[in-house]
């Protein structure tokens, strides 16, 4: 076989690796996604923001110890918006019981 042709069968056969290394990535990404609208990931969620809110608090107290108004408004909107998107996870676990049967 010549250089070329050898070439040209291994860039088949990367190309159909990567296919269905792309479609197993997809199906992964696809069960991901279900899970992130599933009870325990919605609790995740909102314990990930418990944790922000430590960050958050810190920063609030250096910005007030420092007199630097810039880093407050910075660390009072990350607060907004941190209880914010908790208000939202807090609303779908509630629709997510709703739906559920069994739970009347």
């Amino acid at each position: 076989m010549s250089k070329s042709a050898s070439k040209t069968i291994e860039k088949l056969d990367t190309t159909t690796t990567s296919t269905a290394g792309k479609a197993k990535q997809l199906k992964a990404t696809q069960q991901m996604k279900g899970w992130k609208h599933s009870k325990p990931g919605i609790l995740l969620g909102i314990g990930g923001g418990a944790f922000g809110a430590f960050g958050i608090v810190k920063d609030l107290r250096k910005a007030r110890e420092e007199g630097d108004t810039l880093k407050l408004v910075n660390a009072a909107v990350a607060a907004l918006a941190l209880v914010t998107s908790t208000a939202l996870l807090v609303r779908e676990l509630r629709r997510l019981g709703d739906d559920d049967i069994l739970l009347g």
